[in-house]
């Protein structure tokens, strides 16, 4: 099994715009993304899809395949199904969507998840909290799960909420609780991409800003795998001076 994986490199971001293009240890941010996905033994090729000149030509400069995306799109899922379709990607064929601003992802995860996609349409990792600061924080986004590993729901909101418990951002880990943080990282089968990007937006999607529950409403199961090792996602200025701290060795 060998999939494609395409990076959607927005250069708009609501929090920190550019990012893609911030200057990572004189990288991009994007290519440190790009390097990762080409190092995944079941990933067989790599596109970065985007709409912005600056974003096209400093992919192309690192020798990146880069696919121009010419329509506006809501989430990462759509401009990602946009590709699949100009390349022919069949029904049963399978996608990973990788996110720009995930530099120090796993390799192996990839791997991971394109194996998942031999028993389930869609697949995304998820990663255990241990902070109550992190349960606590919106832009952490939390996922609970049924019996089976598939996807309940996800929110911004600390899910599932402890009831007799008083959390303390700089308190203890309540007894009990387990709790999972989502990693925007998704893999697909060819038919539940198209289904999810041809859906309309759905309400709660909007709500909570997380394109993940429209796939949830479109009813195809979302396969979650477990993953022990975090990844540091740049969300933030903060994340992007973390980022440019540990590059070098540590990261590579």
């Amino acid at each position: 099994m060998a999939a494609l994986a395409v990076i959607p490199a927005r250069l708009g971001s609501t929090r920190l715009p550019g990012k893609v293009l911030a200057d990572v240890g004189g990288r991009p941010l994007v290519q440190w993304v790009h390097e990762r996905a080409c190092r995944a033994a079941r990933i067989a090729r790599v596109v970065i899809a985007t709409d912005a000149d600056e974003v096209e030509a400093a992919c192309r400069g690192f020798g990146a395949e880069v696919f121009r995306s010419a329509t506006p799109h809501a989430c990462g899922t759509d401009r990602v199904a946009e590709v699949a379709r100009a390349l022919g990607v069949p029904d049963d064929g399978l996608v990973i969507n990788l996110q720009a601003d995930e530099p120090t992802l796993d390799p192996a995860l990839l791997d991971a998840l394109v194996a998942v996609l031999a028993t389930a349409p869609l697949a995304s990792p998820m990663t255990p909290l241990r902070r109550v600061a992190d349960f606590l924080d919106p832009s952490v986004v939390k996922v609970v799960c049924d019996a089976r590993g598939d996807a309940l729901y996800f929110s911004r909101a600390p899910i599932p909420w402890p009831r007799d418990a008083a959390l303390d951002p700089a308190g203890p880990w309540p007894a009990g609780l387990v709790a999972w943080k989502h990693v925007g990282v998704y893999g697909y089968r060819g038919d539940a991409l198209q289904r999810w990007a041809a859906a309309p937006r759905h309400p709660l999607e909007i709500t909570e800003s997380l394109e993940q529950l429209r796939a949830l409403a479109c009813g195809d199961p979302l396969r979650m795998l477990p993953w022990g090792v975090d990844s540091l996602g740049v969300d933030t200025a903060e994340d992007l001076a973390r980022l440019r701290r540990l590059a070098g060795d540590k990261i590579n």
